[in-house]
């Protein structure tokens, strides 16, 4: 769990870092992509575990849920400019 936690956030702030020098939300939009994939992902895994992950589970999702209603967001600030 910790691991897809982790790759996700190394793949949105890669993303962003890269979107920054190159104003492309083309590369956002790639990083949006990795994180809704994440997310499903740790959908599968806490059912798997029959969501017992003592509540961590549950926080890791949410946190993804939010870094990409964020990086939504990003996609559509850049789009304006």
């Amino acid at each position: 769990m910790k691991f897809i936690l982790a790759a996700a956030a190394l793949a949105l702030l890669t993303g962003i870092a890269n979107a920054a020098d190159l104003k492309d939300w083309r590369d956002l939009d790639k990083v949006h992509n990795q994180i809704q994939a994440s997310i499903k992902e740790m959908e599968r895994v806490r059912a798997a575990n029959h969501y017992d992950m003592a509540g961590h589970g549950a926080r890791a999702e949410q946190l993804l849920r939010d870094a990409e209603k964020e990086l939504h967001q990003a996609i559509d600030a850049v789009k304006r400019n």
